[in-house]
């Protein structure tokens, strides 16, 4: 699998859910980009919306989304209970793998686009921080956007990251990070007037002198008659959420009230749960490895459980993956033997540096352009379902006919660009081929058949979309394209 990013993105509205399907839609018309999860709240007027994707294509698919909210959010009409300063209120970053240095670079990246084309001021918070004081977006996010609106501009702490110095009218301002995973656990309390809630959030969270790595915020739930601590567990390893039940349980019997119901918003850890079950249960002399989907998955983890579960994927009565898939899991296939054979060859005793180091080189190259080809894979599944979404329109909508069109094109340039690589590839393993040892020959044969394939594939992928063109002169220029590419294996 490609290198994948979490992002979780919150937006300042949680009840029209015309709005909220526009957003997430621009969001996910972007190649690459799979949908986890989507929580909106009527009460807080604010929906989470949480994906995975490939870098670029993480920070592509939240401007989308962003660009889309600006044009639809009206701050000056939003009344709800959570805390916003903006229509695009929070887009945070999440490494999947630990490295919260790229997923820095990420948002640094998404905060200057932002900023520049859609004219929202931008503040990093989180790891992501130019300040040490923004940090903990509480105090971005101070004063919400009404106290923004008269800050900013005026006052040098409020001076924004990227973006203009000035508020966005409707739209507000952005804060956008980089974090590790966290929970968002909230408890319900009956008895409970907000001013007792208030004092019951000061107490719990860090800040007041409460639960190390929590925040937390009193918030009015008036149509069910219930005040709800909202709270935010920044290392849930050190502050459990059995932890932050028992102290607000402990502080609502002081007063007389009681927990009557918690929530968990957006995605949340596995280990967190069962680290609450084994609380709750207070079982001893347990290790994780009893728990039996743990053994499952070690069981169906191995190349030969993937590589079925591969094959069964494409054999699906779904449209997606199909061909165009096939044609990069094909290319992806061929370079890691490419990858193979040049390692193999590198660490040979017969070989000497300089072709070690030649060998080394291609090696890298092959990995480069099996990541590609993964992306690939991706975008080609994607771009197809943006097709299928496009004629599902109505007939009688007036966009229906250009972005049925549109869809149609960029599903043609994505096995196009497939191809391409394949014809990249293929001469790599051409060069490596004369410097690698005799014992991986074959291998590297292998990978050029994979490779010739891949590329006839994508070209058929390439052909039948641009059949359903309408303007005949797209159509020919991605075909004299695929003609070209065609005629770069022969050679």
């Amino acid at each position: 699998m490609s290198k994948l990013v979490l992002c979780v993105p919150n937006f300042s509205e949680g009840r029209d859910k015309g709005v909220i399907d526009a957003i997430t839609k621009a969001a996910m018309a972007v190649p690459g980009v799979r949908v986890l999860d989507l929580e909106t709240d009527p009460d807080h007027h604010r929906c989470v919306f949480s994906f995975v994707a490939p870098p670029e294509a993480a920070v592509e698919a939240a401007f989308k989304s962003a660009e889309r909210a600006v044009e639809l959010i009206d701050l000056t009409k939003h009344k709800g209970e959570h805390p916003r300063m903006g229509a695009v209120d929070v887009i945070p970053f999440i490494p999947l793998d630990g490295d919260l240095a790229e997923c820095r670079f990420l948002a640094n990246k998404l905060g200057e686009r932002v900023g520049r084309e859609l004219g929202v001021p931008v503040f990093l918070y989180d790891r992501a921080a130019r300040r040490p004081e923004r940090e903990n977006l509480a105090n971005v996010r101070k004063g919400q956007f009404e106290g923004l609106r008269e800050s900013i501009g005026k006052d040098p702490a409020r001076e924004p990251d990227f973006g203009p110095s000035r508020i966005h009218p409707t739209a507000g301002a952005t804060a956008v990070g980089a974090r590790e995973q966290i929970i968002n656990f909230n408890l319900n309390i009956s008895g409970l007037t907000m001013a007792q809630g208030a004092s019951i959030a000061k107490k719990v969270r860090a800040s007041g002198g409460g639960l190390p790595h929590v925040r937390a915020k009193e918030i009015d739930l008036a149509a069910k008659g219930l005040v709800q601590i909202s709270t935010v567990l920044t290392d849930y390893r050190e502050t459990p959420m059995a932890k932050v039940l028992d102290a607000v349980r402990t502080e609502c019997e002081a007063v007389g009230a009681e927990v009557v119901a918690t929530e968990i918003i957006g995605l949340i850890p596995r280990e967190a749960l069962v680290d609450f079950a084994l609380n709750r249960l207070r079982v001893e002399s347990f290790t994780k490895e009893q728990i039996l989907e743990k053994r499952l998955e070690a069981l169906s983890g191995g190349w030969e459980a993937a590589a079925e579960r591969l094959a069964e994927a494409f054999a699906s009565t779904d449209p997606t993956p199909g061909g165009g898939s096939a044609a990069g899991t094909a290319g992806a296939i061929a370079c890691a033997l490419g990858r193979m054979a040049s390692g193999i060859s590198a660490a040979s005793k017969k070989v000497d540096q300089a072709r070690k180091d030649a060998l080394e080189s291609a090696r890298e190259g092959f990995k480069s352009l099996q990541g590609e080809f993964h992306r690939l894979t991706g975008a080609d599944a994607a771009s197809f379902d943006t097709v299928m979404a496009a004629f599902k329109l109505p007939k009688d909508d007036p966009a229906r006919t250009a972005k049925v069109q549109e869809s149609l094109q960029h599903a043609a340039e994505v096995p196009l660009e497939t191809a391409r690589r394949a014809v990249e590839a293929l001469r790599r393993v051409k060069e490596t081929a004369g410097k690698a040892v005799g014992t991986v020959a074959s291998d590297m044969n292998c990978a050029a058949h994979l490779l010739r394939a891949a590329a006839l594939c994508a070209l058929e992928n390439v052909e039948i979309n641009a059949g359903s063109l309408k303007d005949p002169k797209a159509a020919a220029g991605l075909r004299a394209e695929a003609e070209d590419v065609r005629k770069s294996l022969s050679e």
